[in-house]
């Protein structure tokens, strides 16, 4: 196989560096050729840094930033669409998931077009997981997909299914928006239970309610959208 990984990061110089390197070291180990992509969403540490130190050391590793922070889907849509390779896996920069899990999803590649794992014990605030559920319970009714975890930051995607969803979400409904288009697309999904574990360093963004007034905003743009799409 050949594999683009990414992972969008905002202020992560503390979880960057072990991530990087072990995505690398696990890629090599399963595939053909392999890259691993930092997407550095304007962060104010020294994430960027950080990360171009670490493209100088391994040949596998390029870093893409932005100027500024322009938000979880902006980052994720990145990565994406500068991703080589047939398969595009990615995760999130704050190293709560064990990147050696993508060998269980490499399973599933020759019977699915997007395998995507949820977590088993979500290891986030009580806050959070409300938050999530409610969300999750929402999005599943309006657009018909059946998956336990919506948001889990722990996929892999067929980059066909990437170049043809076309990707619009800035923020938090990016997730959403790749399992609708997908499902309407008639690409097969296949979830799988991964290990989540609690953040060791840095700040969650994701619960604060300016992301989910946006995401809000971009849900219902969306809903709107997605009973054209594809039409025509």
């Amino acid at each position: 196989m050949k594999i683009s990984a990414f992972f969008p990061a905002h202020n992560e110089e503390a979880n960057i560096v072990e991530l990087a390197k072990k995505t690398s070291k696990v890629l090599s180990e399963i595939c053909e050729d392999y890259e691993v992509i930092i997407v550095n969403d304007g962060s104010k540490d020294r994430t960027k840094e950080v990360a171009e130190e670490l493209a100088k050391q391994d040949s596998h590793i390029r870093v893409l930033s932005h100027e500024t922070n322009r938000g979880y889907g902006a980052a994720l849509k990145t990565g994406f669409y500068n991703s080589r390779f047939e398969w595009i896996f990615f995760t999130d920069g704050d190293g709560q998931f064990d990147v050696n899990e993508i060998k269980e999803l490499i399973k599933y590649t020759d019977r699915a077009d997007l395998i995507t794992g949820y977590r088993i014990k979500r290891q986030d605030p009580f806050i959070r997981k409300i938050n999530a559920f409610a969300w999750g319970t929402l999005v599943k009714l309006l657009f018909g997909f059946r998956v336990k975890d919506v948001d889990c930051a722990f996929k892999l995607i067929k980059k066909e299914i990437i170049d043809k969803a076309k990707l619009e979400s800035e923020g938090a409904l990016i997730s959403t928006e790749l399992l609708a288009k997908a499902t309407k697309m008639g690409y097969k999904i296949f979830e799988i239970g991964v290990h989540h574990y609690p953040r060791r360093a840095g700040t969650q963004t994701g619960a604060k309610l300016k992301v989910i007034l946006k995401a809000f905003i971009e849900l219902f743009k969306f809903y709107g959208k997605m009973k054209k799409w594809g039409k025509n």
